[in-house]
Parts: C-alpha cells; structure tokens; sequence
C-alpha cells in the first residue's frame, strides 16, 4: 500500500473509530450489556466511560484532518486500546459473569489498536525524543 493510500485510509479509520466513540458506546451498552456494560445500569462508572471515549472520538475526528500532525494522540489511542482491552481480557478470564466482553469491548479495542497501529505505524512505534525550540 502507497503512503497517499495508506493516509486515506486512516483518515477514514480515525473518523469512523471517532463517529463509534461518540455514538456507538452507548447504544451497545444498552443492547448488547454483556459484552459491553461491566455493571447493570447506568452506574457512575459506564458514564464516565462513555464520557472519556466520546472525548477520545471528537478529538480522532479532528485528528484525521492531518493524522501525520497528530501521532501523539494516534499512539495514545492505539495503547491505551491494548493496555485497556488487555485489562479487560484478564478480569474476564478471572471473572467467568465478564466472559462476554471477550467477545465484545475486549476484540473491538485489539481491532482499533490493530487498524491504527498498521495504518499508522510511525505512531505505534512513536520515539519521544529531545523537545526542540
């Protein structure tokens, strides 16, 4: 894959990965709780999840306008999604009532980090370096 083609698709992962952020978490909370919801309802902890990702999802949108100008936040994204889901592995494997998320928040956050992370591979393997002036 060129760079002009790999820059459109990434543009087009980074808003559609945005537009699920937004909008997507908590309908499938509501119509798929065990592989989505970690508690019953709408408790403080889902809400603020949702609040966080919907953040994350309105800045990745401003983000595909320029993505080479926006590693850093592309390399948050795709790490956090691997030490997140791979949290969320370990308690669902520890917790057998967890054991749907292995087939729902759990893959689709490896699934973000796996797209961005080869769409973008100089933000999956980000060196912060000296700041300069």
């Amino acid at each position: 894959m060129n760079e002009t083609t790999r820059l459109n698709h990434l543009k087009l992962a980074l808003r559609g990965f945005a537009a699920v952020f937004v909008f997507g978490v908590y309908p499938l909370t509501v119509l798929w709780p065990s592989g989505w919801c970690w508690s019953p309802g709408q408790s403080e902890y889902l809400q603020m999840i949702i609040a966080i990702y919907a953040t994350l999802g309105v800045f990745l949108w401003l983000a595909a306008r320029d993505p080479g100008q926006q590693l850093g936040l592309i390399s948050f994204t795709i790490w956090s999604s691997i030490a997140h889901g791979g949290t969320m592995a370990v308690q669902s494997i520890a917790n057998p009532q967890y054991v749907g998320h292995l087939y729902g928040d759990v893959p689709a956050l490896f699934i973000v980090a796996a797209v961005l992370g080869w769409l973008s591979p100089r933000a999956l393997w980000l060196k912060f370096g000296a700041a300069t002036a």
